[in-house]
């Protein structure tokens, strides 16, 4: 078993950037959509074949057991290649806590096949009623037996039509002084009659979200993980890290690179005013970059973060919007166009760009209420 931990800096990243580089197939480098676990699938036997699925995971659970620092570069040197995320829920949020809080029992059913794909997670989290302020959700998991009894509907569901599993936050004590009380995390087969999901098609075209309505669906007692209506507790565990993941730089920094591909290609930048615009939002992005590498450098000397990591998220998808508008707008009349543009030998769908950058300032906690946050626990001002 090797001790990627005991490797230098430089050594470690230049052995996962050299085998992304050249193992990572060309056909799936910066996919503009999220794939089904059939298109990826023969990626994913070549990860699981050298150890590489669960980069966070410690080692006895069939993990790289990377520390902090490793853990960034593996991340940076995927999104430098890249590499799209794939089926990852249960790899990213279902295996850690299963791992911190499951019991023995959980963790070696659940954990090895998670690594394999044989389960292939989605997660359960958002509401109609519920999406950043998620405490209000109402889906209901009543105790019949040995096993709980759901009620409800989950919405904005990533990949549901394409997972086997989903793991859920539902309301079990209704009657809790508190909403983020009551709350418990349970694991819910899918295919069962009382399961119905239902794909929404994005402006995009895509259908890559989906509702997901339980009717008296059913899964045993000894899936819920960690304690019944402790759920709210275990969930915020897994946001400090997730916050610097979703607020990466390379989300802003690609789009930047594309947009300048395409208007030297286009001539656009014979138009100052054009020049100046692109001069703004590059800036955005070296600007956000070293606030990205400041809390970086807290993870790599293993310190814990502050609210104020909601900053990045804020900056890296606002700043992603407006590099898409600029992309539309540097496309003149042909910026409502679907599908790609070609300028040269160059082609790029700006518009589905442009779609791609909506959402981004509401998932993973909308951007009010990440501003909410730094106003109340970083400025001190009142709530």
């Amino acid at each position: 078993m090797i001790d990627y931990n005991a490797m230098s800096d430089a050594d470690f990243r230049r052995q996962v950037r050299q085998f992304f580089e050249t193992e990572y197939p060309e056909e799936l480098r910066n996919l503009s959509h999220r794939p089904k676990f059939a298109e990826i699938e023969h990626w994913h036997r070549k990860l699981h074949a050298k150890g590489w699925v669960a980069p966070a995971w410690p080692a006895e659970f069939g993990g790289m057991g990377l520390n902090a620092a490793k853990l960034l570069f593996f991340y940076e040197e995927q999104q430098r290649w890249g590499v799209v995320r794939g089926r990852d829920m249960g790899v990213q949020m279902v295996g850690p806590l299963i791992i911190k809080f499951g019991t023995d029992a959980q963790k070696a059913y659940w954990l090895p096949r998670i690594l394999s794909c044989e389960d292939i997670w989605c997660q359960g989290y958002s509401e109609p009623g519920a999406g950043s302020d998620l405490a209000n959700l109402r889906t209901n998991a009543v105790i019949e037996g040995n096993e709980f009894v759901i009620n409800g509907q989950k919405i904005w569901t990533t990949m549901a039509h394409d997972s086997t599993h989903i793991f859920m936050l539902v309301r079990t004590d209704p009657k809790a002084p508190k909403k983020q009380q009551g709350i418990s995390f349970i694991l819910v087969p899918m295919d069962q009659p009382g399961v119905e999901v239902r794909t929404i098609t994005t402006l995009a075209g895509e259908t890559e979200f989906c509702e997901v309505f339980f009717d008296d669906a059913r899964t045993p007692c000894e899936n819920l993980v960690g304690e019944l209506n402790k759920g709210w507790t275990m969930a915020k565990s897994l946001l400090s890290f997730e916050r610097v993941f979703i607020g990466a730089p390379n989300l802003a920094q690609n789009a930047l690179g594309q947009l300048e591909t395409y208007a030297r290609g286009a001539g656009r930048f014979d138009d100052p005013v054009f020049c100046d615009r692109f001069a703004e939002v590059a800036l955005d992005v070296e600007d956000h970059a070293a606030l990205y590498a400041r809390f970086a450098d807290q993870l790599k000397r293993s310190e814990p973060l502050g609210a104020d990591v909601s900053m990045l998220k804020i900056w890296v998808t606002e700043t992603f919007q407006k590099i898409t508008e600029l992309m539309i707008e540097a496309a003149g009349p042909d910026g409502g166009t679907l599908g790609p543009l070609q300028v040269g030998n160059v082609g790029l769908d700006v518009l589905a760009v442009f779609y791609k950058a909506r959402p981004t300032t509401i998932y993973g906690g909308s951007n009010e209420i990440q501003r909410n946050i730094l106003s109340k626990a970083v400025l001190g001002l009142p709530g």
